[in-house]
């Protein structure tokens, strides 16, 4: 099941940047070549990219592709960092759940009222669904990333370290000059 939400949540991210990209170039064709554009393609946009961010910051908890502020955290011992850890996740997962509970409610209301978008024929609940879903699939990750720390298969969140990045890029930089 997991591999399946990993698929489909990589094949819609990849679907909702070629989709804002060719709307972005298109409207921009249509504004500076004909002098006209289209009323609805900021809106879309601007939903498209709420999704494509809410999605990305799943993907970037699964792949460790977040810049972390972990340098306090890097000084302790492998079992002192587990538990820093395990910490983390607990707030994240609180405030993802807080988040869940916010955006249902919110949801909730407005399928009630049934409002559209100011620009486009789609109910304002179904636009604004990825607040739901977005962090429904941020949660999983972050359960996904507390059991493999409770599993002692990590140690820390996994984030992107920008400082063993720049060095390794030097040395590759530094190498390919001589």
């Amino acid at each position: 099941m997991l591999n399946f939400i990993h698929r489909l949540e990589e094949n819609i991210i990849a679907l909702l940047l070629v989709g804002m990209t060719l709307l972005v170039f298109f409207e921009t064709i249509l504004r500076f070549g004909f002098g006209m554009g289209l009323m609805w393609s900021e809106e879309l946009t601007l939903h498209l990219s709420a999704w494509l961010v809410l999605f990305g910051a799943s993907y970037g908890l699964r792949v460790g592709a977040h810049i972390g502020v972990d340098f306090l955290v890097k000084k302790f011992e492998p079992e002192t960092q587990r538990i820093i850890t395990l910490i983390m996740v607990a707030a994240a997962l609180v405030y993802c759940a807080l988040f869940i509970y916010g955006a249902w409610v919110y949801l909730g209301k407005i399928y009630k009222i049934g409002i559209e978008l100011n620009d486009m024929s789609i109910k304002k609940w179904q636009a604004h669904s990825i607040l739901l879903v977005g962090f429904v699939l941020i949660g999983i990750r972050l359960l996904e990333i507390g059991a493999r720390v409770w599993k002692r298969e990590q140690t820390m969140i996994g984030a992107h370290d920008e400082v063993e990045e720049a060095l390794h890029l030097q040395k590759e930089v530094a190498g390919g000059a001589k």
